[in-house]
């Protein structure tokens, strides 16, 4: 009963997903890609993420006992 399962599930595929022609394509996509990277503009970190690096430096510098605390949840 399973191989014709299979078989009929195989040939519900073949009638629902047509053969592909034509896969090949049709220009090169690495350039546009190399000319979207130059272009893209760099990455702005905002002052809150500075601030919040800041603060966080701080606290384990006044407070070194909880960094034993956090590398265990980590």
């Amino acid at each position: 009963m399973k191989q014709q399962d299979d078989k009929d599930l195989q040939s519900l595929l073949k009638e629902a997903l047509p053969p592909m022609t034509d896969t090949e394509l049709q220009r090169d996509l690495w350039p546009q890609m190399l000319e979207r990277l130059d272009h893209q503009r760099p990455v702005r970190v905002p002052w809150f993420d500075w601030a919040l690096a800041a603060l966080f430096t701080a606290a384990l510098l006044f407070f070194p006992g909880v960094i034993p605390a956090l590398l265990y949840h980590l």
